[in-house]
């Protein structure tokens, strides 16, 4: 659904403006809200709201008796903001978000399939370095 790697700027107004092929796939949905959140790895998720729905199910699936549990849902919805994207595509990103991520001014945005990854560039980088060496080895593992 989505995929690629783009590098942007945040504006004046803490907003950048999605990829042409993110708003060319946008205008096919009927529905414009997406959800941006805390993500893993220091970046943040931006998840079209079916997919949000689906994901949203899982967790609330989960034994609200059990620490982790309570722990993670509170950390993942409490970071949740509601947006429309319109047809310029753009997204501002609130400030509790950008300094969970790390951002300053200069981001990487990756389609990760059903969900959009927001990350500060140095952070990118750095996760790309350390990944990219082990990638085939990981893909053996993975898919023995």
């Amino acid at each position: 659904m989505w995929y690629g790697e783009y590098h942007h700027t945040l504006d004046g107004k803490e907003r950048f403006v999605l990829p042409a092929k993110f708003r060319d796939k946008m205008k096919s949905f009927s529905n414009k809200t997406f959800y941006l959140t805390r993500g893993l790895d220091s970046c943040l998720f931006l998840f079209h709201s079916e997919v949000w729905r689906q994901f949203e199910e899982r967790l609330k699936g989960l034994a609200f008796t059990k620490q982790q549990s309570r722990s993670f849902n509170r950390l993942y919805f409490s970071g949740a903001q509601e947006m429309e994207i319109g047809a310029q595509g753009r997204l501002t990103i609130p400030g509790y978000l950008k300094k969970y991520a790390g951002i300053e001014r200069d981001i990487v945005i990756v389609g990760v399939s059903d969900r959009i990854e927001i990350w500060a560039a140095q952070q990118w980088n750095t996760f790309f370095e350390e990944n990219q060496p082990n990638f085939e080895k990981v893909s053996e593992d993975l898919f023995e």
